[in-house]
């Protein structure tokens, strides 16, 4: 059985994934990645110790191939590595919007292929991926798929059509966090606070306050409602942001988010 693991892309999750396989105890002779620019194949043959090779070179060595390509480049690498995929591989799609049948069609028959939607807080080994399964998918294919992702964070299973509605919750879901962190800032700031101190504390309370959802277990709705006591300052605040409509604004943007993936995959 072939173990090579060959990651197709040098960008941003590419190389996330690939430092968090060796940080896993993945050996680096059993990884391969591709990268086209010279300067970046260095520095990743430098900083990993991994074969930098082509893309075909990449799929006819490689028993996995994991493809963290943009959306609009998948048609290109596909019919670029086509000749040389074989059925007894597997092939893992990162790409958001891009169905395992739009793969499966320009491969060849019997490939097994299984999509994958990340988020960036896999830079840091606390990703949130969502795995769907294809049409010659079996266990020990999405078995392979959460061995390799469980090494930048957590994997949950997900029927292919629930995946627009994760992009749009995970997926996407660090940059709502990220948005209501600048505006909790911007707000400290505007009351006084040094800029230093105001991100001090609004960072270490959103790493806390996602501890605390994980470990306690508790709904989200309980834990708000023990910051609120009646006619207190969160109290005041809560006010505020049902008076302005915030929690239809999210469920308005996160719609959009799902919206904007089916038309990538209609695309």
């Amino acid at each position: 059985m072939n173990t090579k693991v060959a990651v197709l892309g040098a960008g941003v999750m590419g190389e996330t994934l690939l430092s968090g396989l060796i940080r896993a105890g993945r050996r680096p002779e059993d990884l391969l990645i591709t990268e086209r620019r010279e300067e970046r194949a260095a520095e990743l043959r430098e900083r990993y110790g991994v074969d930098v090779v082509s893309n075909v070179e990449a799929a006819k060595q490689a028993g996995t191939l994991v493809l963290v390509v943009k959306p609009q480049d998948m048609p290109e690498l596909l019919a670029e590595i086509a000749p040389a995929v074989q059925a007894n591989q597997t092939v893992i799609s990162l790409a958001a919007g891009i169905t395992t049948s739009f793969v499966e069609s320009r491969l060849p028959e019997g490939v097994a292929v299984v999509r994958v939607m990340p988020n960036t807080p896999a830079l840091v080994d606390e990703g949130m991926a969502a795995i769907s399964r294809g049409a010659h998918c079996d266990e020990s294919h999405l078995a392979l798929a959460e061995s390799l992702l469980a090494a930048t964070g957590r994997v949950v299973r997900v029927p292919e059509k629930q995946q627009d509605a994760v992009t749009a919750i995970s997926g996407s879901g660090p940059a709502y966090l990220f948005f209501v962190v600048e505006a909790m800032i911007e707000a400290g700031v505007h009351m006084g606070l040094p800029r230093g101190t105001a991100t001090d504390l609004v960072v270490q309370t959103v790493v806390g306050s996602a501890k605390l959802l994980r470990e306690t277990g508790e709904h989200p709705t309980v834990l708000r409602e023990r910051v609120t006591s009646p006619g207190g300052t969160t109290a005041a605040a809560i006010r505020e942001l049902e008076d302005h409509k915030v929690r239809a604004a999210f469920l308005s943007a996160i719609e959009a988010a799902r919206n904007r993936s089916r038309a990538l995959a209609a695309e």
